[in-house]
């Protein structure tokens, strides 16, 4: 729990600190997302391959909620897993705002409403669980931090979105009135499409492409 809350806490710093810095850096916006993304996909992979071998580096609610239907994950670990998650985001976003000299909570004013950002964050949630639990069914486990950190790095672009992808960093950004941020308002939307991807993930997982174990 303790590795989960740190390396959540190491993702959410890495997120909006780098939106931060990238913000003061230019102001081409296309420059701006492509710092934030390059910054994240570094971070996940680096996170992933140090802290995989302690808590299996979720740092995600829904890839632990993933793991556990598809019984790769005690259901008892779910609820203590998720609230590390949580709580090293929140920490992540304070630090984040700390480090570049802001208020250590200052809430987003982002509003990310629009239907078709919703439908980007079911894809972009349900391509990043597709893509775990298929690598871990394959017992290709030591390529999901690069198949992570490159999901999500082009998902950045490809998804309106932005990929977001994970309940717990859409918590963490919304205590940070920057770059990154959400505004609390449009943030249970977002998880709402977060857990729809995720369930849509584990099905084509277990449909299509590596049915759960039996047993």
């Amino acid at each position: 729990m303790l590795a989960e809350a740190i390396g959540s806490a190491g993702l959410g710093a890495t997120v909006i600190g780098s939106g931060i810095m990238a913000t003061r850096l230019t102001d081409d916006v296309g420059v701006q997302l492509l710092i934030n993304a390059v910054a994240t996909a570094a971070g996940l992979v680096v996170l992933i391959v140090v802290l995989g071998a302690v808590s299996g580096a979720h740092l995600n609610p829904v890839v632990t909620a993933a793991l556990a239907v598809q019984r790769l994950v005690p259901a008892r670990e779910i609820l203590p897993t998720v609230v590390a998650q949580v709580l090293g985001f929140a920490a992540g976003a304070v630090l984040a705002n700390l480090m570049f000299g802001g208020a250590a909570v200052s809430i987003s004013t982002t509003v990310r409403a629009e239907p078709g950002l919703l439908l980007g964050e079911v894809v972009a949630t349900a391509g990043l669980v597709a893509v775990i639990l298929t690598l871990v069914a394959r017992g290709q486990q030591d390529w999901v931090p690069a198949a992570v950190g490159l999901y999500i790095g082009s998902a950045y672009f490809v998804t309106s979105s932005t990929s977001f992808a994970n309940p717990g960093i859409t918590v963490g950004r919304m205590l940070s009135d920057s770059f990154a941020g959400i505004a609390p308002e449009s943030a249970p939307a977002f998880i709402g499409a977060q857990l729809v991807g995720a369930a849509l993930g584990v099905l084509v997982v277990r449909l299509v492409i590596a049915p759960a174990p039996q047993g």
